[in-house]
């Protein structure tokens, strides 16, 4: 029997990747929902190819738009907005939603989707970085199971199934390093958008390309596994390995290290959760050991790029440090992506925030999105200071008059 498969962010590059996998298992899996956001020429392909029962878009607009592009029809199959995203999640024919909107608001559907029974594939990793006890403990209430797409959390549960969990003294996830690793930190502050978009191995979307490119991605995936794997943080080590090969390792007592290797192709993690706990017979390329010449490794510089140890001390800290870490990050870098402000100001305005943030306990989800908000209030008021300054000093500069 076919496995029904919900899609939260359909276009982005999870969701186009989740669905280039399921294209190969026709008998396999059908595609029942698919949640976008406002990529509504996308969404229109793929509602025509897969023939969902239901699908979202950002807004009432942009369901008006997408219906009018539609066969008749589908005007009771359209929904919008938060309430449209939680329909999908939650519909009943699924068997499995793939968590893959992008930053805080994936959180709601995919506890949306936990609450209705359903096995989740998460690739919002800000899902358990804003709620992480929250989260799981509504996984243990409802007795589904909570597979990670992204492929350091991939590679840290295929390696962990080498041994038993009791034995399990760390786990060590591997960074690129982004595109910026060897730049010196002068050379920080003239980075462009269009450059640090560039990431050197993995095919991303925007944000989480800047993520990769600050080490904030590798800090929210610290937190992320605090959660997923119900270890402390002191458990949890992060290496710089440029050639994105070992994708995560797990150290167990006696010393032995197990790591998942392969090419950096998100489609095999992908597919690994859609069909966990068994393994797809895909196409994808192979990982050829005689290629791969040497792999390296290096500790993160939290000099030049001090998003990890921020992230680190957000997680110490606990409460609602998280979810505000993750906010101001999100309001910084929508800010360097619009020319705002500058690279390095990414991770100011992210430390200015939780500077100004008292610690609340998170003992609910509305504690997490109160938190949420009042920090991209900050942050953005921190952005406008930022991008004030950058604008007067590019004004006064010689060049200018």
């Amino acid at each position: 029997m076919a496995k029904n498969i919900a899609i939260l962010g359909s276009t982005g590059s999870i969701g186009r990747n989740a669905l280039d996998v399921i294209s190969q298992f026709p008998e396999q899996f059908r595609v029942v929902g698919l949640a976008a956001g406002d990529n509504i020429a996308l969404l229109r392909e793929q509602i025509l190819a897969w023939q969902p029962r239901l699908v979202s878009v950002r807004n009432e607009k942009l369901a008006a738009d997408l219906i009018a592009c539609l066969p008749a029809g589908w005007g009771e199959k359209v929904a919008w907005g938060p309430l449209g995203n939680e329909r999908v999640a939650s519909l009943a024919e699924a068997d499995m939603v793939v968590s893959a909107i992008v930053g805080a608001a994936g959180l709601l559907p995919t506890l949306a989707a936990i609450r209705s029974g359903k096995d989740v594939a998460l690739a919002n990793k800000e899902t358990l970085v804003m709620a992480g006890p929250l989260v799981m403990e509504e996984v243990r209430q409802h007795q589904v199971r909570l597979l990670p797409v992204d492929s350091e959390h991939s590679a840290v549960a295929q390696a962990m199934a080498g041994g038993r969990r009791q034995d399990v003294a760390n786990i060590i996830l591997t960074a690129s390093g982004g595109p910026f690793r060897e730049l010196p930190a002068a050379q920080l502050w003239d980075v462009t958008p269009a450059q640090a978009l560039h990431h050197p191995n993995w095919n991303m979307g925007r944000k989480i390309s800047i993520d990769s490119a600050t080490l904030m991605n590798k800090g929210l995936e610290v937190i992320e596994a605090r959660w997923l794997f119900d270890l402390e943080l002191e458990q949890i080590k992060v290496v710089v390995h440029p050639q994105s090969i070992i994708h995560s390792l797990v150290e167990f007592v006696d010393g032995s290290v197990l790591a998942q290797m392969g090419v950096p192709d998100m489609r095999v993690p992908i597919s690994y959760a859609l069909s966990y706990p068994e393994r797809l017979a895909t196409e994808l390329a192979r990982l050829d050991l005689l290629a791969c010449q040497a792999l390296s490794f290096q500790s993160p510089d939290l000099v030049r790029f001090p998003a990890l140890a921020i992230s680190y001390e957000a997680c110490r800290q606990g409460g609602t440090m998280p979810a505000m870490l993750n906010a101001a990050n999100e309001e910084a870098v929508a800010a360097f992506l619009a020319g705002r402000i500058r690279f390095p100001e990414i991770t100011q305005v992210v430390q200015e925030t939780l500077r100004q943030s008292p610690r609340q306990e998170a003992l609910d989800v509305q504690a997490v999105i109160n938190a949420d908000q009042a920090a991209r209030k900050i942050a953005n008021a921190v952005v406008d200071i930022f991008a004030d300054a950058w604008l007067a000093s590019r004004v006064d500069s010689p060049s200018n008059m």
